[in-house]
């Protein structure tokens, strides 16, 4: 089997790369210092980075897989929610706003499926891929979280930079956006089923 056309192509392996380096993410934030939040930052955002990549790499090749529809938006959702989870005991996101996006992907993959069973797309809008963009961002920010003044050992007052708080105006902007794309999404639906 050729490897660039067989399921697990190198954009699937990418796609589960993203899946597998959850667990390594999750043991990094239970740490909670500056160098393991820095890691965390790192692991997170080289898997932001497979995301683009391994979609690009499908349309490229053109071996987009049934597989790849399936994991590639499962591979987002998980590692944003395990982060964005892992972060509520640490106090540097609110539980209620982390219940509302994962509510709100809950809804839109559940009726995601239920267009899908009676043969219906419905595209995903802009706001859905400026939403996962600024939640990757925010994420970012919140697991680097300290303080850095530092560069190559020395220290630099003007490059002050608290991440927490840089986090944290990404992460309202993420939510208002996933909020918003969430109703949208549930504008089109019912649209698409009323005709």
């Amino acid at each position: 089997m050729n490897f660039r056309s067989g399921l697990l192509n190198l954009p699937n392996l990418l796609t589960l790369g993203r899946i597998a380096a959850i667990p390594i993410l999750v043991v990094l934030i239970l740490f909670d210092s500056r160098s393991a939040g820095f890691w965390a930052a790192v692991v997170f955002s080289a898997a932001a980075i497979t995301d683009w990549l391994d979609g690009w790499l499908a349309r490229k090749w053109e071996i987009v897989t049934v597989l790849g529809k399936f994991l590639d938006p499962l591979a987002d959702k998980l590692i944003v929610m395990a982060a964005l989870i892992m972060l509520i005991p640490l106090g540097r996101v609110p539980a209620w706003a982390v219940f509302l996006i994962l509510a709100r992907e809950m809804i839109v993959t559940g009726l995601r499926s239920i267009a899908s069973s009676e043969g219906i797309v419905i595209s995903a809008s802009d706001l859905g891929k400026y939403k996962t963009i600024f939640q990757m961002v925010a994420i970012i920010g919140l697991l680097l979280h300290y303080d850095y003044y530092w560069f190559f050992g020395v220290r630099l007052e003007f490059l002050h930079a608290d991440m927490h708080n840089v986090g944290t105006f990404f992460f309202y902007i993420a939510f208002i956006m996933t909020i918003w794309s969430g109703i949208d999404y549930l504008a089109k639906f019912f649209k698409v089923i009323a005709k």
